[in-house]
């Protein structure tokens, strides 16, 4: 019984729809899946019926751009109530940012000379979230660079476009995640951060680590389950899964998996976070003073911590 927890559609930047991810999960013998599109639940709304008509297990996921000391994070939902009113409002905000960011995007490659607009990227996207794959694909269509990795390098690497977005920070993600029961894990940590910074951003109270991933060898596994064992926090993995080649081969989609016994662990830590955030809201409505340490987001986007679950202490350095 394997799992697989992160993977993308077409509602974000993967190449095949929801519905057909779900099958192909089955013909690669998964028992669980959770779509992660980036910045919407898109994917995983469209997908619910197939997965629940064929027995798979699919978990509510998302894959969150989070802002952290003015550099993008990858933080990775899952378990949580998708109809949560804050969650359904922050996905909106997210959308609107990923545009926003795009249309820079789009602006500064303009400057740079080259043919590029708006309305061919958002076509690439076909109604789905807009990403920077969208922008590379528009340049191999006109013959600017070759492959979407040589897009990144020459023109669309975040250092290279310095480029002020609006996203959520990550306070306000674990915030409003954990109010909805979800349990989060930091995507890839291995290919995005130095130690020290790592180091630094494995004292937030996001969950877990996602340890399995195709862009970690051995040695990077070995030592984010360190790191998860010192600071406390759970696994997660996956494929990474976007698209297939020409000859329907995925090189990962079905062997980068996860047993169920940490998805297992995942649900019982969303329990957990449920039951708090239960708690929490019948101190209010019975009029009882709620705990000091109540999570709240004030106007300025100010996020009071709220209390972790039983066994999800933070470590120190």
């Amino acid at each position: 019984m394997k799992a697989d927890l992160h993977t993308h559609t077409t509602a974000s930047d993967g190449r095949e729809n929801p519905e057909r991810l779900v099958d192909l999960a089955l013909e690669k013998g998964l028992t669980s899946l959770a779509i992660t599109d980036h910045d919407t639940l898109d994917g995983y709304q469209k997908a619910k019926p197939r997965a629940d008509e064929r027995g798979i297990h699919l978990i509510t996921g998302i894959e969150n751009t989070v802002l952290w000391r003015g550099k993008e994070v990858h933080l990775l939902a899952y378990f949580f109530d998708a109809n949560h009113p804050e969650v359904l409002q922050f996905v909106a905000r997210q959308k609107r940012a990923r545009r926003l960011r795009m249309e820079k995007i789009v602006a500064k490659l303009q400057a740079q000379g080259l043919d590029i607009t708006m309305d061919e990227v958002l076509a690439e996207a076909y109604k789905g979230n807009v990403g920077r794959p969208h922008a590379a694909a528009v340049l191999i269509q006109k013959r600017v660079v070759a492959t979407i990795p040589e897009a990144f390098v020459r023109y669309l690497d975040q250092q290279k476009l310095q480029i002020q977005t609006e996203y959520a920070s990550l306070e306000e993600a674990i915030h409003v995640f954990h109010r909805a029961g979800g349990v989060l894990s930091l995507a890839h940590p291995g290919r995005m951060f130095k130690v020290p910074e790592l180091l630094d951003l494995l004292e937030h109270d996001f969950d877990a680590i996602e340890c399995i991933h195709p862009s970690h060898p051995y040695h990077i596994q070995k030592r984010m389950k360190t790191l998860a064992m010192r600071f406390q926090k759970l696994l997660t993995g996956g494929s990474d899964f976007h698209k297939n080649d020409e000859n329907g081969f995925h090189p990962f989609f079905g062997i980068v998996t996860l047993s169920e016994d940490h998805v297992s662990q995942l649900q019982a830590r969303s329990f957990e976070w449920k039951s708090k955030a239960s708690a929490m809201e019948g101190s209010r409505v019975d009029g009882t003073r709620p705990s000091p340490l109540a999570s709240k987001v004030g106007k300025a986007g100010e996020v009071h911590r709220f209390p972790r679950p039983a066994g999800a202490t933070a470590s120190t350095r």
